[in-house]
């Protein structure tokens, strides 16, 4: 079955996992198999002030509607290609006082296009939106609660001149938005910004080990509005070489966990029990679980008691983090450091999650050297671990890069900015704004590397003097949350 823009891929019944996606053809890492804007989408509650509501681009200074006073828009390009979706729940949000929760919001904006096109395949979708699996019926108590009152807080907000539609119907739509709302991240793909339906991707199956990745592209509205390729949409991307007839899969979760922890949060979150190679057999976990070797092998209590300080360690430095307490999570992850280096091994999860933490918050503090050697050690462990061609892997070397160029460390980092760029071409595309940074990091550290290979003493001179003039260009602020998961899940 395919339909416009669609020709690479089918759907079809994938055994003991319902739907899925195949492909139609050959395709080769970095080919993108298909793209799809959103069927609907919103931004988040917290930023609804500061991203745009059409591209989801994070700006300093944006356009509010005059209005409903609360959607905003980077321009008026922006602002005339939201008006058929805005326009509804523009009036609705004026009558209604205030805008209500982004799960109401983005129920309304399904409900409003099912009312203006119908309830069948939209077009360029392989599935309708009545089909798409709600999973209303696996609900818990807890959830099947906040559904309930989702449903009461959208017949307060829905119009009574709109259609109206039943409850059963409302809840499916809510169920929809429950499991397969996908998140939506700013143009440097470092910020979940929002949450949007796309029925072709729910399509695609998990795999702990995939074959595909997806990306979100937030568009480029300065170029001609009528070309495809500046509108807002998701990308998926070939991560290996895939031939016709295979599933097409991607990961609905981090890899960095054991098998074990992985299968509980996509039961938990998704309602399946994943049957894929990597879960089955394990693959993996004795390196995510290592130990160090040698002659005076921990004992299996010692391990215990490290691997329970490290849970109890990372519980403090979260709520450190939160307070903003940059020095004190520096404390707690050196602390930890010194418990787990005599004990787990260079590829071990908790020993991997205190250095990254570490690095990325020294690298803020700008105490450099210190955040580069532990960003290299994670590093090295990421790469025994990842699929080679992992978004977050090269984001993580991107990050390490970054940091040992800001120590003065130009050939190792000049080493791990080329390494990410080659990642991020295949899984971002060359097109995308990180990817694009990523290539001026590369060109710049190129030439700091020749002119370092040709007179040392020259460089960290110049280097110096350029430090002194120019304020050195601080670090983003250490995030609280991992990087963006796939879908976007309503805690």
């Amino acid at each position: 079955m395919t339909k416009g823009g669609m020709e690479s891929v089918e759907v079809f019944t994938s055994e003991g996992k319902g739907r899925g996606l195949k492909a139609q053809k050959e395709f080769l890492p970095g080919d993108v198999i298909f793209a799809e804007p959103a069927y609907a989408a919103v931004v988040f509650d917290s930023l609804t002030h500061v991203i745009c509501h059409t591209c989801f681009k994070r700006q300093e200074r944006l356009h509010r509607c005059g209005q409903c006073k609360f959607a905003y828009y980077c321009d008026r390009t922006c602002q005339r290609a939201a008006w058929l979706n805005h326009k509804n729940e523009c009036s609705a949000i004026k009558k209604h006082g205030k805008a209500p929760t982004e799960n109401i919001r983005l129920a309304a904006r399904i409900m409003w296009k099912i009312e203006r096109e119908g309830s069948g395949l939209a077009e360029g979708c392989l599935v309708s939106i009545d089909d798409l699996q709600n999973h209303v019926d696996s609900f818990g108590e807890e959830e099947k609660k906040e559904l309930h009152a989702d449903v009461e807080s959208f017949l307060e907000f829905w119009p009574p001149q709109s259609q109206q539609f039943g409850m059963q119907y409302i809840s499916h739509i809510f169920g929809v938005i429950n499991c397969n709302g996908f998140t939506l991240s700013d143009q440097r793909g470092l910020q979940a910004v929002g949450v949007g339906v796309f029925p072709n991707l729910c399509q695609a199956n998990h795999d702990c080990w995939p074959n595909c990745t997806v990306i979100f592209n937030n568009g480029n509205h300065e170029a001609v509005r009528s070309m495809f390729h500046t509108q807002m949409r998701i990308e998926l991307r070939a991560l290996s070489k895939i031939s016709p007839g295979d599933e097409l899969t991607v990961s609905y979760v981090d890899f960095l966990n054991v098998s074990e922890e992985r299968r509980k949060q996509l039961k938990k979150q998704y309602y399946f029990d994943c049957t894929c190679e990597h879960c089955k057999k394990q693959i993996k976990d004795d390196l995510m679980l290592a130990v160090k070797e040698g002659e005076s092998k921990p004992s299996a209590e010692t391990v215990k008691e490290v691997i329970q300080f490290s849970k109890d360690t990372l519980e403090k430095i979260n709520k450190a983090r939160m307070e903003g307490l940059y020095h004190e999570v520096v404390k707690l992850c050196r602390e930890c450091l010194k418990k787990q280096e005599p004990v787990l091994g260079d590829t071990n999860i908790y020993l991997l999650r205190i250095l990254s933490i570490a690095s990325e918050v020294l690298s803020y503090l700008q105490m450099f050297e210190e955040a580069a050697d532990y960003a290299k050690r994670m590093v090295d462990g990421y790469l025994k671990i990842y699929h080679p061609n992992n978004a977050q892997l090269g984001m993580a070397v991107m990050r390490a890069g970054v940091t040992h160029w800001h120590a003065g460390l130009i050939e190792a980092g000049h080493g791990l900015i080329c390494k990410a760029y080659a990642i991020l071409l295949i899984t971002h595309g060359p097109s995308h704004p990180i990817t694009k940074d990523l290539e001026v990091m590369r060109v710049q550290t190129e030439m700091e590397l020749r002119m370092f290979q040709q007179n040392e003493y020259m460089y960290y001179k110049m280097r110096e003097a350029a430090l002194k003039n120019q304020k050195i260009q601080v670090m983003p602020e250490p995030s609280n949350e991992t990087s963006p998961s796939l879908f976007h899940k309503k805690e």
